[in-house]
């Protein structure tokens, strides 16, 4: 039960966070609520990767290898389109994000819906650098716990960047061809 400290520390706290988003924000609306949320949370899962990994007694190695790091990237970069903007990830991301139209071959152009709480993860889930700090943190934890398998699933990643790559590569060498 809280006492009446507690309950003046927590009007303090929110009448604190409510003059540095009006401060910060102006005019604007930005959800800087949901934002510390987000950084919250990402701090837990991160650290619930972390413990995963001390739990498993895996040593730590040195430093990555330049081939884990170019696997990595293109992993990442591949897993954080395909959520954030894929269309068949659609269904995941419609909960906090609203349809607007399509934006590049097999991709949509969502928006986050405006409620308190929808706002942030819709923004989140819509954003592929967004999207690529938590794919590339459960890759490289992956890595550590899992790596057969994990580097399986980046290679296959890896792979789907490069025919997305030739895929588009075509389609320009077709288009080129038949304008002119």
């Amino acid at each position: 039960m809280a006492t009446p400290a507690d309950n003046r520390i927590r009007r303090r706290a929110q009448a604190f966070l409510r003059r540095t988003g009006r401060g910060y924000a102006g005019a604007h609306d930005r959800p800087l609520r949901g934002y510390l949320t987000a950084m919250a949370a990402f701090g837990v899962y991160t650290a619930g990767w972390a413990a995963a990994v001390r739990l498993r007694g895996r040593p730590l190695p040195d430093r990555p290898e330049p081939w884990d790091v170019l696997l990595t990237s293109v992993a990442t970069f591949r897993l954080s389109r395909l959520l954030s903007k894929a269309s068949v990830a659609s269904p995941l991301r419609a909960p906090f994000t609203t349809y607007v139209g399509p934006q590049g071959p097999a991709e949509l152009h969502e928006e986050a819906q405006p409620e308190t709480g929808k706002e942030t993860v819709g923004e989140l889930v819509t954003c592929p650098f967004c999207m690529s700090v938590w794919v590339a943190s459960t890759l490289t934890a992956g890595q550590l716990l899992w790596p057969r398998a994990t580097r399986t699933a980046m290679g296959t990643l890896a792979a789907l960047a490069g025919a997305d790559a030739l895929q588009l590569a075509y389609g320009a060498l077709v288009a080129r061809t038949t304008d002119g």
